[in-house]
C-alpha cells in the first residue's frame, strides 16, 4: 500500500463481556469518616440494616435489598450444612467449622485433630496455604521459622468439617468445593432457606469453597433464624457452640469473640471486605457492608450499630476504637457516621 492510499477502516473488535455487577449508581451513605487531626481525610461508604425483634427493618442505609458476597458471614449456615449433611458435631469443633480462626495454637491443633480423628490427611485441604490471620500470632509464627500451610489458613476448620462429612458419606473428596457436589448443593439450600431468599449468584470464595449472594436484609433474617432456632436443630446447634466457644470461631484479639462473650446470647460473624452480621437473643439483628472492603472501618460501624440496637457497655467501647497514629502518637480516629 503506498503512503498516498488511506488506510483501511480498523476492524471492529467485539467488547469483551462486563463484568455482573450489583454496585447501585447512586453512591451509598458514608457510613465511617477518616479524621486525622480534626480534619476528615477519607470516608467509607457502605450499607446498613437493622431488624427488630419481629424481624421487621427498623432501619436501611443504603442498598440492602441487593445481593452481596458475605463472605465469611456465610459461615454458620455452611456448618449447618455440614450437619445437615449427616456430620455429629458439637462444642469447639462445630465451632471451629463455623469459624475465621486467628491461626493461634489452639486453632491449629484442634484442626489437625480433627483430620486425625476422621482418618483425613492435611493434603486433603484445598484451601490455600496461608499464615495467620492475626497480625501478632503472624509474627509469631514467622519467627519461628514457620511457612504458609493450609491448615493455618483461617478456613481450615470448615474444610475440615467439608472433608469429614464427605468420607462419612462417601462422596467424592477430590470435588468437595464443586458447586455441584452433593454437600455444595445442601448448603445452598441451607443458605436460600435461612435468608429466606434465593441465591442470586454463586462466586468463590477466597478459600476456594463456594460462595452464595443474598442481601443484607437476608443475611441478617439469616443470623436471626438461627439465633432463635428450635433446640436441636442444625441451626441452633451452630450457634449454641459459637456462641459458648467464641474464641474458636475467631480468636482472642477479636471482635466477635469479645462481643459474643461480654453479650450473652449474641451471634456475631464477620466477612472480608468489610462484612458483618449479628444477632442479638431477642430476635433483633442486623448486617452491613462497606463498600470499599475497608476492614478498619468494621469496629467503628459494628459498635454504632449495636449502640442503636441498645448494647452498651466497655465491650462496644472496645469494638468501636480505631486511632490513626501521626508520628507514633494518636492524632485522629476512624469514627461512625450516622
Amino acid at each position: 500500500m503506498s503512503a498516498s492510499q488511506p488506510l483501511p477502516p480498523p476492524t471492529a473488535q467485539p467488547s469483551p463481556p462486563a463484568p455482573t455487577s450489583v454496585l447501585s449508581p447512586v453512591l451509598p451513605p458514608v457510613l465511617a469518616e477518616v479524621v486525622r487531626s480534626g480534619f476528615v481525610e477519607g470516608r467509607h461508604r457502605g450499607s446498613l440494616v437493622v431488624l427488630g425483634a419481629d424481624g421487621a427493618v427498623e432501619l436501611a442505609l443504603g442498598e440492602v435489598t441487593a445481593p452481596v458476597f458475605p463472605r465469611s458471614s456465610n459461615k454458620p449456615m455452611q456448618a449447618a450444612g455440614v450437619l445437615r449433611a449427616g456430620l455429629d458435631l458439637a462444642g469447639e469443633r462445630l465451632a471451629l467449622a463455623a469459624a475465621s480462626h486467628s491461626g493461634e495454637p489452639f486453632h491449629r491443633g484442634l484442626v489437625r485433630r480433627m483430620l486425625d480423628e476422621y482418618g483425613l490427611d492435611p493434603d486433603l485441604l484445598q484451601c490455600p496455604p496461608d499464615l495467620p490471620l492475626d497480625a501478632e500470632e503472624r509474627e509469631t509464627y514467622l519467627a519461628s521459622g514457620a511457612a504458609p500451610d493450609r491448615i493455618t489458613m483461617n478456613c481450615s476448620g470448615k474444610h475440615t468439617a467439608m472433608l469429614a462429612v464427605c468420607a462419612r458419606r462417601g462422596w467424592p473428596l477430590e470435588s468437595y468445593l464443586d458447586p455441584e457436589h452433593p454437600l455444595q448443593r445442601i448448603i445452598h439450600r441451607v443458605v436460600e432457606d435461612a435468608a429466606g431468599e434465593p441465591v442470586a449468584a454463586v462466586g468463590t470464595d477466597g478459600c476456594g469453597a463456594p460462595l452464595m449472594a443474598i442481601s443484607l436484609v437476608g443475611l441478617a433474617r439469616a443470623f436471626r433464624s438461627f439465633a432463635g432456632a428450635e433446640p436441636g436443630s442444625a441451626e441452633r446447634r451452630v450457634a449454641d457452640a459459637m456462641r459458648a466457644h467464641p474464641e474458636y470461631v475467631a480468636g482472642t484479639r477479636r471482635a466477635d469473640t469479645w462481643l459474643m462473650r461480654e453479650v450473652p446470647g449474641t451471634l456475631s460473624k464477620m466477612g472480608a471486605e468489610a462484612v458483618q452480621a449479628v444477632a442479638l437473643p431477642d430476635g433483633r439483628a442486623l448486617a452491613f457492608k462497606v463498600e470499599d472492603g475497608a476492614t478498619r472501618a468494621l469496629g467503628p460501624v459494628l459498635a454504632r450499630a449495636l449502640t442503636l440496637l441498645g448494647v452498651e457497655g466497655p465491650v462496644v467501647d472496645r469494638i468501636g476504637r480505631a486511632p490513626l497514629l501521626g508520628g507514633g502518637h494518636e492524632v485522629g480516629e476512624v469514627r461512625a457516621a450516622f
